[in-house]
């Protein structure tokens, strides 16, 4: 046994009631436990160890007025372990004991009412196919008054320009006589109708025309439209207008996977054939073309006149995603919405 004594303070000191400390585990892993016993007499202390290293770490942790004791929280959960602190009076020894995990609050759990939710999907009396499945989803962005009726076949699907981007045209078009080249469901031409004077509505397929039609009906301006089944660049020597709106089909949705879309790319006939045929009717011109058209080419089909046309470029977005660009081209350029 090996003896320590130190002398006390004046006032009485009440040892606190803890005989037994549980000291970190040895680096062999095996736990033990170092008993104190402690003798108060004629204010002397003496302190009884086992062995000189558990005497250095007792005086060291003894003195928890004035030392700090740190205790390592698990990782695993910051919150896991709790200190519980028993307090003497002003001058007395401190002790820190870890509390149990099990000993946690418990939290009252909130019962949330779940409700069912119907997912409406689409069927086939609607013309939607599995790929054009992900179109009908964005129903209400090509025509807000899709639930009256509206009708579209699968081309129409992702061919029939987004309703806010029709509005936009019909707004830069003036009050004029307007001439949708390529008609298709009719996206286009309604919107020029509730703004403009006169549409001509003309598209080669007997369906679309029907579809078109019977779209216009629902917004109640089947009267200002003239629907032609026909071929435009047969029309063209016999059609007058203030403005030609051309957006011919693309190729389909997989114009997006090409790099640098080209105007030869376009249906029936290629950009400059089309824009030329259209620079006999009027002038004024609106194309909508694919977000990755080559701007250079747009470019030069303004200076396919003498002298050249003037030319505005504007890029068209739907719920932040840009959707395709509209070349505008004449008197029409840089002229502010109606």
């Amino acid at each position: 046994m090996y003896g320590v004594d130190f002398t006390a303070d004046s006032r009485q000191h009440t040892l606190a009631p803890f005989l037994a400390l549980q000291h970190p585990a040895p680096p062999h892993g095996r736990q033990f436990q170092k008993r104190i016993s402690w003798v108060e007499q004629n204010r002397r202390v003496i302190l009884s160890f086992p062995s000189i290293p558990s005497l250095c770490f007792c005086l060291f942790t003894s003195f928890g007025a004035r030392t700090r004791t740190k205790f390592r929280i698990p990782k695993r959960s910051p919150a896991s372990v709790r200190m519980a602190v028993q307090e003497a009076s002003e001058n007395h020894w401190q002790v820190a004991k870890p509390v149990s995990n099990s000993k946690k609050l418990k939290r009252k759990k909130k019962r949330v009412k779940m409700s069912l939710v119907k997912v409406s999907r689409p069927s086939a009396s609607e013309g939607i196919s599995p790929r054009t499945a992900k179109y009908w989803y964005h129903r209400y962005s090509l025509f807000s008054r899709y639930d009256d009726g509206i009708k579209m076949d699968e081309e129409g699907w992702f061919s029939v320009t987004p309703e806010d981007i029709a509005v936009r045209h019909a707004e830069r078009s003036g009050t004029g006589t307007v001439i949708d080249c390529f008609s298709g469901v009719g996206g286009n031409a309604i919107q020029f109708a509730r703004r403009c004077y006169h549409v001509v509505a003309i598209d080669i397929d007997p369906q679309k025309v029907e579809l078109a039609f019977n779209n216009a009906k629902i917004y109640g301006v089947e009267d200002y439209i003239d629907f032609i089944v026909g071929d435009f660049f047969q029309l063209a020597p016999f059609l007058k207008g203030d403005v030609v709106f051309l957006s011919p089909p693309w190729g389909g949705p997989t114009y997006s996977t090409i790099d640098t879309f080209t105007l030869d790319l376009l249906k029936p006939k290629d950009g400059y054939s089309m824009f030329q045929v259209a620079q006999k009717i009027t002038h004024n011109i609106i194309m909508f073309l694919p977000r990755n058209v080559d701007l250079n080419q747009v470019e030069e089909l303004s200076w396919l006149s003498s002298p050249p046309l003037n030319l505005e470029i504007e890029d068209n977005y739907v719920e932040s995603y840009l959707k395709g660009i509209t070349a505008y081209f004449g008197d029409i350029a840089w002229r502010s919405p109606t």
